[in-house]
Parts: C-alpha cells; structure tokens; sequence
C-alpha cells in the first residue's frame, strides 16, 4: 500500500525533487543559524541572540515539514549531513560575529529560499498537489515578511 494510491496525485517526480533540495538547503540553514545565535557579539547581541534562535527553531520545523511532505509523496527523505552538503545550494557560513553579516547572510539565503520555494509551488500547482503549494506559500508568506523587516533593520 502507498500513500499516493489514496491521494491521486501522480508524476510527483519534480516536486519531491524540489523538496529534497528545500530539505537540504534547510538543514544547511539552521546549522548557520545555530553558528550566529552562539557566536553573534556586539551591540546587537541581546536582540540577535534571541532573533536567531527564534528562526532556527523554526527552521527546524520546517525542516521536519518538508521530510513528511517527502514521506507523504513517496518518497525517503536524506537525513545525513554529508548528503546534505554535497546538494545544498546554501553554504556553510562559517565564523561569523557581526551581526550585520549573519543579517546580509540570512537575507541572501532568503531570497534563495523563496525563489526556490515559489518554483516547488509552481510544480506542485501542475499536479493539483495543492498541500504542497499551501505550504509554499505559507513559507514564503513568512520569509517575505522576514525580509521586509531585515532590510528595514539596515535603513
């Protein structure tokens, strides 16, 4: 018995491609994440530390989403870093202490993300996979507004 024999979708192939790819670029994330939240200094320290572990924390939901979205599909989600590396199109940041940096850093991996995410969305809408486009959208709702009050944060 699959999954898929009850929920009529069919040729999810780009879809759980693109997911598989939103996973790792995801976990590849929340690690950078986790690097700002323990090594920011600065000024900014107090309100940062608290912004970046409130974002990892909820990149890792949404890491855990997206791997029950695969499961969902079909489809085995990686769970090994090693295997996440080799994909990602996020990078590991490496040390970062600046505040500014981890910022300009998370809003380019931001418009990654949503570019990403607007085309699994764009996927999913082909095969009525309307679970996976509301959780798009949902996603880059909350990334788009993550953005708007990250740029305001440099005016």
């Amino acid at each position: 018995m699959k999954v898929l024999d009850f929920t009529g979708l069919k040729n999810v192939q780009k879809v759980t491609k693109g997911l598989s790819q939103l996973l790792a670029d995801l976990q590849v994330y929340y690690t950078n994440l986790r690097g700002f939240h323990w090594n920011i200094k600065g000024k900014n320290f107090y309100v940062l530390h608290k912004q970046f572990e409130d974002m990892y924390n909820d990149a890792a939901e949404k890491v855990d989403e997206v791997a029950e979205r695969l499961l969902m599909l079909g489809e085995t989600p990686q769970h090994n870093f090693s295997d996440y590396l080799k994909v990602s199109q996020i990078k590991e940041s490496g040390l970062v202490t600046d505040g500014d940096q981890a910022m300009k850093n998370i809003l380019e991996t931001y418009k990654y993300l949503i570019h990403l995410e607007r085309q699994i969305s764009a996927d999913a809408a082909e095969i009525g996979d309307d679970a996976t486009v509301t959780l798009m959208g949902d996603y880059i709702e909350e990334q788009e507004k993550a953005v708007w009050m990250m740029v305001a944060y440099f005016q």
